[in-house]
């Protein structure tokens, strides 16, 4: 479990830099979104077969709301120390203008916007409670085992379109080098603030420290964290995975603006690993399109990372 991630990441990364057809891109999308669906039905079956868990879910679902609110809020924190101390994201802003340098280069949000909402966000919570009700009501133990295969492969498939997508966004790292590797420093921030968050709510809520920081761990990329902290620790932890950066981005979204009010790098805190796709467009709104490409750059970062740091983590606590 520990080197699965490593494998998969790294022969998708392998299958992305050969520059891919658009139409094998869309056959990959595809299978990623069937991946994720079946992951989502999966993840609820095993909740509705765990009887602890459905007796549970509502003081889990408040426990995984205050992990999610704690990790954005040391994010934000450590975001914002960042900002007044060594990356000015004013001084950056006008530096990006200058060079006529935003997200735009990479993503049209105009159209991003115009586009009609993802089938997706309303599939996935729709096959989480179908799983719910199957594994309740129609499955017994006896298929625990099969459910953990089944987990296994949407995991496999998800981490190589996770490889094939960075591959294929790789330019967004050359940005790095036109900005400078302080950039790098608000997705440090944000990882350490989302551990510092997930540790404090961990304790104050007498979770198990190893669920509530792996959760929070996650920055918002909430069907990996999901599937593996099921695969590694269980269902219940499983759910707080998921759960908790769910409403990380649900958070972020609700609270947008006041964050912006905070700073100008505390929405993009707030959408962490997000920032790559879901979270976009919401964040360039209050950013603005020449920040957005940092938020961007921050996502794809905290994308790639997040596939390493769940083992890490896994092997340390």
């Amino acid at each position: 479990m520990t080197w699965l991630p490593f494998f998969c990441l790294v022969a998708g990364l392998l299958l992305g830099i050969r520059k891919l057809s658009d139409n094998v891109l869309k056959l990959v999308d595809w299978i990623i979104n069937i991946a994720l669906i079946v992951l989502m039905l999966t993840i609820g079956m095993n909740i509705g077969i765990n009887d602890s868990v459905m007796l549970n879910l509502g003081t889990i679902g408040i426990n995984c709301a205050v992990i999610a609110i704690s990790a954005i809020a040391f994010s934000v924190a450590l975001v914002l120390l960042v900002e007044k101390t060594i990356l000015p994201l004013d001084i950056l802003r006008e530096k990006l203008y200058a060079e006529n340098l935003n997200v735009n280069k990479e993503v049209d949000i105009d159209k991003e916007k115009e586009k009609k909402t993802s089938p997706l966000v309303w599939i996935m919570p729709i096959s989480i409670v179908a799983g719910i009700i199957v594994g309740y009501f129609l499955l017994s133990d006896k298929q625990v085992g099969l459910l953990g295969y089944t987990l296994m492969g949407s995991l496999i498939f998800l981490y190589i379109g996770v490889g094939i997508s960075l591959g294929t966004n790789r330019k967004v790292f050359g940005y790095i080098k036109i900005l400078g590797f302080k950039v790098v420093y608000i997705s440090i921030a944000i990882f350490v603030g989302s551990i510092l968050g997930g540790l404090l709510a961990g304790l104050v809520l007498h979770v198990p420290i190893h669920i509530s920081v792996i959760s929070a761990s996650g920055m918002s990329y909430y069907s990996i964290t999901g599937a593996y902290m099921t695969q590694g620790y269980g269902i219940e932890s499983g759910t707080y995975g998921f759960v908790v950066n769910v409403m990380r981005e649900f958070f972020t979204v609700l609270l947008l603006p006041l964050l912006i009010r905070i700073s100008k790098g505390s929405p993009i805190a707030g959408g962490a690993a997000g920032n790559m796709d879901t979270m976009l467009v919401p964040v360039t709104k209050f950013v603005g399109a020449e920040l957005g490409l940092v938020a961007l750059i921050t996502g794809v970062i905290l994308t790639f990372a997040v596939p390493f740091i769940l083992p890490f983590l896994y092997g340390i606590l």
